[in-house]
Order: C-alpha cells, then structure tokens, then sequence
C-alpha cells in the first residue's frame, strides 16, 4: 500500500541508470514527487529527507543545506537553472555540505518547521526555502531565493556556501549555541499559552478589521500582491446572514466579481491563478492550485445560493470544468496543480500578441475581443521591472457581462454566445502551445476540500453531477489513500501511495464526508466521518492542553507544531472546528461540545489578537452557537427527493440526518441523544410514509407526516430563514442561546 524505501540507491544501481543530458543522475530519481523528480539530474549530490542523510552528515561532521520548494513554485525553477544545475556550485555543496531536496506539499510538517526557523531569523518567508542545519537537524541560517552570485545586497550561492563553510569550521560552537537556542524558541512557540476566552464580540471584530482592509475601489483586502482568501469570504457571508449587515454582502460580491472579471481568472480556459501581483486582479502569479479551484467553489456557490446571481453559479460550472479537464484523474481523484511556467517563460502559456490574434479571429471578431476583453497592439499589462508595456495581452474584462451587452445594446445570451465562439477558437489554438508542468501527484488534504466543495455545490447549485464527482473522488481516496484500518496517508502517484498522514489530511476527508452525507444522506459517509474523527482524535489530541497538533506524537521533527492560522487553505484546527460543530449539530452528543469548547479556549488568545487570520474558526462559531435548523428525516423509503426544496437556498446552519432501520448500526451510536431529542414522538423509522421532525436548538416541533406535508414545511423553513426573521444572537450565549 506504501512506499517501499529500501535506503539509498548505491553508486553501482546509479551507474545503471541511463545517461541523461548533463550525465548527471542522483538519488532524487527514485523518488516519486514531480518536484524532487524535476532535481534528479541536477549535478547536486542530492538526497531525500532520511536517516541516511542525517546520518552520512553526523558522520563526516559536516553541515546540512536543506531546500524547500514545489513543483510549480516560479522561483524555484529560477534558482534550479541558476544554481543547482551549475557545475561550480555544484562542486561546492557536494564538498562541503550533505544536500537534501523537500517537497513541501508531499511534507508540510518538515516545511511549518522550516519556514518558521527563516520567519523567526529573517522576519519573512517563502519558496524556494533554503536553510543550514547542524547533522541533528537544527537550523543555524535560513533564506528564501538564492541566485548563483550576489545581487542588490544579497548573497549567492558562491558567496554563502564558502563562508558558511568557513563559519562551520571555525565558529563551530558559535553556529551550534545559535542553532540550538533558535530550536528552543520555536519549541516555545508550539506551546500555546493558558486557554482563553474569546471576546465578546469577536465576529465584529473580524469584520471591522476586514472592513478597515477592504480595496472599496477594486475589492480583496490589502495591497498587492493579493491573494483571493476564499475563507473570508464564506465568514462574510454568514455575517451578513446574522446580522443584516449588507456591507459584508457587498465586500464579497465586490470582490468574488472583480477577481473573476480579472486576469486572475483564465477567460480562456477556466480555473483560477493563485495570486495577483497588482492591487487590481490584472497580472497574476500563473500557476493553478488545486485547494484555491476547491475553496473558491465553495464560495462562489455560497454566493450564488445567497443572492440568486447566475454570474456566480456560471463561476462556479467554470471552475468545475477546469478541475475536470485538466485536474482530475481518470478513477476520480485530483492532480495538485499546474505550473505558472511553459518553456521556461511564466504565464507565456496563457498570454497572447495581437499578431497571434489577428491570425486566429476575423476582424469582426478581433475588434469585438479587443473592445470587451482590453486587448491591445501594445500589450494591456506592464513588466513589473521596467515599467514598459511587454506587447502581451491577459484577457480581462472591466466590466459584468451584463452590463457590456447592455453598452452594445444586445441580449446577455447573445453577448455569451458572442463569446463562446471566440473563446473556443483561442482555446483550440492554446491547446497546440507547451503546456505547463501538470504536478500530477494526489494529496488526500487538497482532495478533501475538494471532494467537500464539489458535495457543497452540488446542493446550493442543485448539479447531480457534481455530487457524482465528489462521491469517485472520495473513493479514490478510499481505495488509493486509505489503509484497511481507515488510516490515511499523503500521497498517491503512478499507482504508489506513501507518507505520513497528519492533521490537514482527516480534518479534510472528514469535511468531505460530511459534506457528502448532506448532499446523499447514504449513512457509510457520516460512518466514515466519525471514523476518521475518531483516529484524529487519537493521533492528533492534545489531552493536556486542548487543540490539534499537525502532526503524530512519533514525528522525527524536532518540534511537533499546533497551528490554526488560515493560510493560503482553512488550518486544520480550523476544519475541526467546523466538523466538530457540524457532528454537534448533527448528533448532539456533548463529548463533541466539550471538544468543541477546548479547542476554541486554546486558541482563543491568538483568535483575539487577529480574527480575520481565523476565519473557518469563526464559521465553525456559527455553526456551533448561531441558530439554525436540524430536520430529521425518517421512514423506511426517504431518499435524496426529501431535500430537494432545500437546493439553492444559502441555510449556511442547516443540517439534515435521515434514519430508517437499514442505518440502524449508524444510529446505535447515537441512540442516546436521539432519544432524548425524539421520543416525544416515538419515529417509526420502518414506516413508509416519510416523517420529518423540524428543531430548532434541539427544540422540536410536532412531526410532519407525508410527502407533500414534508415538502410544504420545508419550503415555509426556507422562506422563513430570511434575514428579517432570524433571531438577534450572540456567539457566545452558549448552546442554547
């Protein structure tokens, strides 16, 4: 089921290997990441991370240079053909060094730890990351980007290497003494402070801080570069739901437009770039990320179902076309990403010159492409150095479509239809260019959120065959990710899984399982959720002081972190919340509100200092404390029929669980609390006629009985849940509040 790693490939197994171009092949080609793949024929002496490495350096007392990266990371193919494909530097770090090449998304526990030593060191991070160990693994110098020889005032590999070199032979002592007090500060930060309380108006203070932040002319929040933080804007959502407050709405709808009207968004080809590196959504950093596809989904969807706008459902059917042409394995699962990269120009597959126009279109169409696209003879964008137009063009709108057929005085559908037939033309002639790298591994985190956004829209976009996808993935997963005891694992590729699972993982494939059960009501997801809830609690459960650490008690890492900052993707602290809440909701067992509220009080102190860095924290909040709607469904012949007055409607704390006697070993576990929610009505799970008991805060109403009764409640259930007619409330009233 596993990688079998047999140890280092010798000098005779590596003679064996065929010639590549520079003669040059090291132990990275055994490997199975794209990323160390793409540094198996450097000149470096490279080694995966191991003992065997660890141990060649204790041996020969020599220091570790560790370099961290990805697959499709720009900078990082920059410093390959700068420096690790050069000869000369070559020549220095297999003399003075023991060289190891990471994967960061293969191992984000050895890449937290790593950054977080160059953060601390140097105030800032990124990729490539390169750091100085001593041989047990403690970091003495961390840096981002190094070119072969020194620039602008920082120093190069030829430069660096001789003098840490130097340093390790003549301060020894000196780099030792530094890096074991730096390991000790970062031991320090893994341990979190005396559990807290939040504030008392935490989600006002997460808005008004988002507020203060928000670009009112060009949406997104902050100066460039910007990223999309899709977790923002699915707590702003919810925070207009509760609290009536239109200007949440309007910074989401602003900014979830101006990202798709941008050149962030491929017009082309669908799917979203991962960042942009102006205020205005133009020039984008290109490479495609699976997790950005996935929570963007959900976001989009959410803001479909809130406001009723097709702009954002046609977003949404654009994205998924996107993961099914380009990102989907042929058995379900998910590749990672796709390189910014083609030809070793970035963004050269996705810009075009007006010559390469005017060869593709007519002039009816290239003047129509020109005029609602901002394409130029000059180019529309500038390069970041120079200032100068570069003569390319990224398609971009300025404007909603509706309003551009408005200006021509054209129906929207025959604007779109406009559209598509020059669309399809460019895509056809895109598709005959280099592509860029497809990272093809598949990483169970990035398929749960995945698997969770796709089950998500299936319901809020009413699309049977969104949920068909998420339910392949999610077998996937089951069969290539999954062990006989239901213990996960990181990585599959070319038919190898491998590595070790953590916290990100489960808190995932548990989202994703519940999200499922929503969307299917088949038992074996919500089984399957508990399950894997289960195994993360005992892998993962701090017991003395609350909250998830990333990784297994066994790790080989020096320090075993905790984190619940929202980064580029919701923490994993911040999904269990929101799982955590959901089975609560859904079971109203009090072990998961005692879970609940131990993981809150850890982080509460950190949440206080900056709520927006913690949002899927405080949508986990909402759907713990707000007020929502738990509806059971019961009888012998419900089906996903029951909840179709449901679809489409944005009920961000509605939840739904179906029994019958066919669950009845799902039901068992949860006997107790339904007993006390349900026996004033005593269900008969085996009748035929579909019986469903509305509760509110586990307060239920008197049961309907009958399939045009059930569907009459429901459609009252969803016109009442408007905003209007919610209840004022407070976080932290408690669980009844």
């Amino acid at each position: 089921m596993t990688d079998h790693h047999p140890g280092i490939p010798s000098e005779e197994e590596l003679q064996k290997l065929p010639a590549n171009g520079g003669g040059y092949w090291n132990r990275l080609v055994f490997q199975q990441s794209p990323y160390l793949l793409q540094h198996a024929a450097n000149p470096v002496d490279w080694y995966p991370w191991g003992d065997e490495a660890f141990d060649k350096a204790k041996r020969e007392n020599k220091p570790i240079f560790i370099s961290i990266g990805y697959a499709t990371c720009h900078w990082c193919h920059v410093m390959a053909r700068e420096s690790f494909e050069d000869e000369e530097v070559a020549a220095r770090l297999n003399r003075d060094f023991i060289a190891i090449k990471v994967d960061r998304e293969e191992r984000p526990d050895i890449d937290q730890l790593h950054m977080a030593a160059c953060q601390s060191m140097t105030g800032s991070g990124g990729w490539p990351l390169n750091c100085f160990l001593t041989p047990e693994g403690h970091v003495f110098y961390a840096t981002t980007y190094l070119s072969k020889h020194s620039r602008y005032g920082r120093p190069g590999m030829m430069e660096l290497l001789p003098s840490v070199a130097h340093a390790w032979q003549n301060q020894h002592e000196v780099l030792l003494n530094g890096a074991t007090q730096l390991n000790h500060q970062l031991q320090a930060m893994g341990e979190h402070a005396a559990k807290d309380k939040l504030a008392d108006n935490i989600e006002h203070l997460a808005f008004e801080q988002l507020e203060d932040s928000f670009d009112a002319i060009h949406g997104g929040f902050g100066n460039a570069p910007k990223f999309p933080t899709p977790h923002q804007y699915l707590f702003l959502l919810r925070y207009w739901h509760r609290n009536g407050n239109k200007q949440a709405l309007a910074m989401a709808q602003q900014s979830l437009q101006a990202m798709r009207l941008g050149g962030l968004f491929d017009q082309i080809g669908f799917g979203f770039h991962r960042y942009s590196t102006d205020s205005h959504w133009l020039l984008p950093h290109f490479e495609k990320m699976l997790y950005d596809q996935a929570m963007l989904l959900m976001a989009y969807s959410e803001t479909y179902a809130a406001t009723g706008d097709d702009f954002f459902k046609q977003t949404a059917s654009e994205i998924v076309k996107f993961l099914t042409l380009r990102m989907q394995h042929p058995d379900g699962g998910f590749y990672s990403a796709e390189d910014a990269d083609s030809e070793g120009v970035e963004g050269k597959f996705y810009v075009w010159r007006h010559e390469e126009l005017k060869a593709i279109l007519d002039s009816r169409e290239l003047s129509w492409l020109s005029r609602h696209f901002n394409i130029s003879e000059k180019g529309n964008y500038t390069d970041e150095a120079s200032g100068q137009l570069t003569g390319a063009n990224i398609p971009h709108l300025s404007r909603l479509p509706q309003q551009l057929a408005d200006q021509a005085k054209v129906s929207l559908t025959s604007w779109q239809r406009q559209w598509q037939a020059i669309r399809l033309k460019l895509f056809s002639q895109r598709e005959k260019r280099v592509h860029p790298l497809l990272d093809d591994k598949i990483l169970t985190d990035w398929n749960g959120l995945t698997i969770a956004a796709l089950a998500r829209s299936s319901l809020l976009l009413d699309d049977t065959d969104y949920l068909q996808m998420a339910e392949k993935a999610f077998d996937f997963v089951r069969q290539h990710l999954s062990d006989d005891n239901d213990h996960l694992v990181k990585r599959y590729r070319n038919g190898k899984t491998g590595l070790p699972a953590h916290l990100d993982d489960y808190a995932s494939m548990i989202w994703a399982a519940l999200e499922l059960y929503q969307a299917s009501l088949k038992i074996d997801y919500l089984q399957q959720g508990l399950r894997w809830t289960e195994i993360a609690l005992n892998k993962f459960w701090d017991s003395q002081n609350g909250g998830f650490y990333f990784t297994e008690a066994n790790t080989e890492l020096a320090v075993r972190a905790k984190e619940a900052y929202d980064g580029a993707i919701p923490s994993g602290n911040g999904v269990m919340a929101r799982n955590i809440a959901h089975l609560y909701q859904l079971t109203g067992q009090s072990i998961w509100h005692t879970h609940f509220d131990s993981l809150v009080a850890t982080f509460a102190s950190q949440i206080n200092r900056y709520p927006p860095g913690y949002t899927l924290f405080l949508v986990a909040l909402d759907l713990m404390y707000g007020p929502g709607q738990r509806l059971i469904f019961a009888g012998s012949k419900v089906t996903t029929d029951a909840i179709k007055p449901l679809k489409g409607h944005y009920l961000p704390n509605t939840v739904w669980l179906k029994l019958n006697n066919h669950d009845r070993a799902v039901i068992n576990q949860l006997a107790n609390r339904y007993a006390n929610w349900l026996a004033p009505f005593s269900p008969e799970f085996t009748n035929d006629n579909i019986t469903l008991y509305p509760c509110l805060q586990f307060a239920c109403e008197q049961p309907i009985t009958g399939s045009n009764d059930v569907r009459d409640r429901l459609k009252k259930l969803v016109a009442d849940t408007c905003l209007e007619t919610l209840p004022a409330y407070h976080f932290l009233k408690g669980k009844d509040g």
